[in-house]
């Protein structure tokens, strides 16, 4: 019992609340739980922005596994896609891990350089969610799939901007993602898109958020506490987004994005 009562007692609740709240909107929206749990951590709870990423990457890495088994079961992923966005994405991945290390972890040089990065990162995210569909109708009407080898080529290059930008940031994963494999594969279905980029996003967290355990920025204790409340957060939203103004959430979510987005890049002194 007062094994229990230490457990207990060791649950950060203001973590918990906040991994529910992130996890409801994620499960409404679909947007990567980086956009959201990142700026929590920094502006909020005032984690060191290299800490925030890096829990927020292995979150990230445990809450889009459980999608990816969902999609894999659909059969809506293209495995294709996933391995060519790895091929660009984990080689990136390691040698921002690389940069970040030399740059020491607690310097504040490298503070500096993942809060440049989140900002437009969040920015970025933003214009993806407002624009996404308005891309996805151009696309579809107008524009073939490119030559295959140059498909093939760009598809890797993205991903290896993705695994830079998720690294510093823990952002970019997600919107970003399937709004460039919208432009990138305009006749695939959109459910295989959304499947293939949660796909990859699984080994491309899951060796950042590794790699950031291991130069000491990632918070075991803050993770737990996160994943207690986003998971549940997850579930219930994830039955509840049918009956949800879809696009009402989305432009609102956009909204929140780009102020703190400008948060992030001109901060008040």
């Amino acid at each position: 019992m007062s094994e229990l009562i230490v457990i207990f007692e060791s649950i950060k609740w203001l973590y918990v609340v906040s991994g529910f709240a992130v996890g409801f909107l994620v499960g409404l929206t679909g947007v990567g739980g980086g956009s959201l749990m990142t700026p929590i951590l920094v502006l909020v709870f005032g984690v060191s922005p290299v800490t925030a990423v890096g829990t927020d990457l292995l979150y990230a890495c445990v809450t889009k596994s459980g999608g990816s088994v969902v999609h894999a079961l659909h059969k809506t992923i293209d495995w294709r896609i996933v391995t060519r966005l790895a091929t660009g994405s984990v080689p990136s991945a390691l040698l921002t891990l690389a940069v970040l290390a030399y740059l020491n972890v607690d310097s504040e040089a490298a503070k500096k350089l993942v809060t440049l990065a989140l900002g437009p990162a969040l920015l970025l995210t933003a214009l993806a969610l407002i624009f996404r569909k308005p891309l996805m109708r151009f696309y579809a009407d107008r524009v073939d799939e490119a030559d295959p080898v140059l498909t093939r080529r760009v598809t890797i290059a993205m991903g290896a901007v993705l695994g830079c930008l998720v690294t510093l940031s823990s952002v970019g994963a997600g919107a970003l993602g399937v709004t460039f494999l919208i432009m990138l594969y305009p006749k695939l279905p959109v459910a295989r898109i959304v499947g293939s980029d949660i796909a990859h996003a699984v080994p491309l967290t899951l060796v950042s958020g590794l790699g950031h355990m291991m130069i000491g920025t990632v918070d075991l204790s803050m993770l737990g506490s996160l994943l207690l409340g986003s998971l549940p957060g997850i579930l219930i939203a994830s039955n509840l987004a049918p009956r949800w103004p879809e696009n009402v959430l989305r432009y609102l979510l956009a909204a929140v994005l780009v102020l703190v987005s400008a948060r992030l890049m001109w901060p008040r002194h």
